[in-house]
């Protein structure tokens, strides 16, 4: 990448808050004195400081005394002077080897914060001029086998790391790679030209083919086509769109070819937004991940002082120097917070990647943990358990005809009308599969209704006041049940006489069954707040099998609301549009917006929901305590494997022959990071369950 923009066409830095590297979450995690660089190149260093060791290795291996003597080659690999090789190609492994770790200490101890790095350097260091003393006279053993295969053993474990943490953490690199790195803008005359996405500008017109990528946000003014939306909404089926509406960019095209006018670049596009959250929501600091850190210091310090009691106890009960040694260096090792310190990270980059692809956007971290202890769920009825548009609910025949004779009718007048009801019942009548007829003579009746002549009758759609203005009686009876619910109704008239009536709300979204019934199963209350009317309210409550609701409540006063809920004792979720919702969002505990379509930049959500599906608030609940379970997984395989290793790393077991040398300590701690890394991976399993949402 350059200063301006990426191999992609994308500015590299589209807001000033993007400027930061790609690196894992920005953070050091775990102290292991790298943090935010390129990782990429930290894995290639590590796999050559790891190759290179161990070359040096083998030969290391057959110069000492120890292994020679173990492999019965005592006297065939021996020569003049073979003891300062074996001293100098140690060194190299230690000064090459070992520099990650020696630097990485002089990092922690330059701000105070002892860790892994501290203890790797210790253990090395004092194995290294130990045994470089007895070479050069001192009494004793040499121990350059251990150092080189624990040098060897902790750059691996460092390799698989690093490997670990650029797969969980690629979230945003692959998000950048959606965007190709062309777009064919049309000039004033049609002619097109290939340019860098980077200098597209609000206003320039881009023709995007069949199956090509779109090259960023813009307003279909041409043609018609689906768009597979998998990769940034987690949306399965492709969307039909047409002139009008916005094509998202990195989407693929589908059959059609189709014209875009851009009006959104830089930091306003969808995909930049995303990116933007992904990155704020991996910054952000989790409170387990807290935990995790302050467990670690607590460790480092715990190894330092149990090494060097355990060298003290040895020495004190007439061990010899070099049997306490390692028995030091062992527990030093095996202490290493290392797991400890990717216990959290790891999870998070998991979590953070699995939700970015479904179109569940993490805003605060600490918002989303606390999600798996909510109590009740606290939604707004218009927009998200409703379609907020205007459906049938109910058709009544005065005359004993089919409905869908009422819904031919009233639907002939109405396809000349653009009021929301007028769509309601035009939309219901083909949905039903009812005949539109054709229109003459349409006039629209001020406040009332219209009417027009069809087929050669006379037919009118009009209001129950028409009705009592004109003493027109129909059988209130059978209206009765719908307008109790709260129902708009209006009444179809033939040639001047009472033939049905039809009952409009607002649709309740099919998905909205299952996201109340499947919150339910998890313990978790739910109710709804709205503006409507009791008997609306009331109605939908009972349609959807709600645990409570609120009804007639200004935009203002959803706080309060929200308040009285809590004050139940109960942690809340508000899941609203994010427009008048923004205060009882921000009161609750997890505040979600949800269809939030391509406009994802609501600051007063923790949690960004693109679809406008309330099943995936169950997503992002059951996402959040599979997540959390994880933390707790890894914290405890990470501080619990210490209280079995660290008495046997000291020789609490060497009465009955159980001894653990330095490598193989070293071992067992990189063991037990790398089952740390496994266990973030498999939260990806959590994937159906966020795809469940969607199916």
């Amino acid at each position: 990448m350059n200063d301006t923009t990426t191999s992609h066409g994308l500015p590299a830095h589209p807001d000033p808050r993007m400027h930061h590297d790609h690196g894992y979450a920005g953070h050091d995690h775990s102290g292991h004195g790298h943090s935010g660089h390129d990782h990429t190149a930290m894995v290639a260093d590590f796999r050559r400081r790891f190759w290179i060791s161990m070359v040096l290795t083998v030969p290391v291996l057959a110069l000492s005394p120890m292994i020679r003597r173990f492999l019965g080659i005592d006297g065939i690999v021996t020569f003049a002077g073979d003891s300062y090789v074996l001293f100098s190609l140690s060194a190299v492994i230690f000064i090459y080897g070992g520099w990650p770790f020696l630097k990485g200490c002089l990092s922690e101890l330059s701000s105070r914060r002892p860790g892994m790095m501290t203890l790797i350097t210790v253990a090395i260091a004092v194995a290294f001029f130990y045994s470089s003393a007895v070479i050069f006279g001192l009494a004793g053993k040499v121990f350059f086998w251990e150092l080189a295969t624990l040098i060897d053993i902790m750059l691996l474990g460092h390799w698989i790391e690093m490997r670990s943490v650029m797969g969980a953490s690629g979230a945003l690199e692959a998000l950048v790679r959606l965007l190709p790195a062309t777009a064919h803008r049309l000039s004033a005359d049609d002619s097109i030209s290939d340019i860098a996405i980077a200098e597209l500008r609000p206003g320039d017109r881009v023709l995007v083919r069949p199956g090509e990528k779109v090259p960023i946000d813009g307003l279909i003014t041409k043609g018609q086509s689906s768009f597979d939306e998998a990769m940034l909404t987690g949306e399965s089926r492709p969307v039909e769109k047409g002139e009008g509406q916005e094509a998202v960019g990195g989407s693929v095209n589908g059959e059609g070819a189709v014209v875009l006018s851009i009006h959104k670049t830089g930091d306003r596009t969808y995909l930049s937004q995303v990116i933007d959250m992904v990155r704020q929501a991996q910054d952000t600091r989790s409170r387990t991940q807290d935990l995790a850190n302050r467990a670690a210091l607590w460790l480092t310090y715990i190894a330092l002082s149990a090494g060097g009691g355990t060298l003290a106890l040895w020495l004190g009960l007439g061990s010899s120097f070099e049997f306490a040694l390692e028995r030091m260096v062992t527990v030093m090792v095996i202490t290493c917070p290392h797991a400890l310190g990717l216990a959290v990270p790891l999870v998070v980059a998991v979590s953070t990647r699995l939700t970015a692809q479904n179109g569940l956007l993490i805003r605060d971290r600490a918002a989303f943990e606390r999600a798996r202890n909510l109590g009740a769920v606290l939604f707004d009825k218009t927009g998200t358990l409703t379609e907020g548009r205007f459906g049938v609910a109910g058709v009544v025949s005065f005359t004993g005809a089919p409905e869908a004779d009422v819904l031919s009718w009233a639907a002939a007048l109405e396809t000349q009308s653009q009021h929301p009801i007028a769509r309601g019942i035009v939309r219901g009548a083909r949905e039903r599969g009812a005949q539109i007829r054709a229109v003459e003579s349409f006039r629209s009746l001020t406040g009332q209704g219209v009417e027009a002549v069809v087929d050669g009758h006379t037919v009118r759609v009009v209001s129950p006041g028409y009705l009592r203005q004109n003493s027109i009686a129909v059988d209130e009876a059978a209206v009765a049940p719908f307008s109790g619910e709260g129902n708009t109704v209006v009444h179809v008239l033939l040639d001047g006489q009472p033939f049905g009536a039809i009952a409009l709300a607002d649709v309740i979204r099919k998905e909205s069954f299952e996201a109340v019934r499947r919150l339910k199963d998890m313990g978790i209350q739910c109710m709804m707040i709205t503006g409507d009317a009791a008997p609306v309210a009331r109605a939908v409550a009972a349609k959807l099998g709600l645990d409570d609701y609120f009804a007639e409540v200004l935009p203002h006063e959803k706080v309060a609301k929200v308040r009285e809920v809590k004050q139940r004792g109960l942690t809340v979720a508000m899941i609203g549009d994010g427009v008048n919702d923004a205060p009882a969002l921000v009161e609750s505990d997890l505040g979600i917006a949800i269809g939030a379509g391509t406009d994802v930049a609501i600051e007063s959500a923790d949690v960004v929901l693109v679809r406008s599906d309330p099943r995936d608030v169950f997503a992002i609940l059951a996402l959040s305590r599979a997540t959390y379970a994880k933390m707790v997984q890894n914290l405890f395989w990470a501080t619990g494997y210490n209280a079995v290793a660290i008495p046997l790393a000291a020789g609490l077991a060497y009465p009955w022959g159980l001894l653990l040398s330095p490598a193989l300590g070293a071992a067992l701690m990189s063991l037990s990071t790398v089952i740390v890394a496994i266990n973030a991976k498999l939260l990806e399993r959590a994937r159906r369950t966020v795809g469940a949402a969607a199916a």
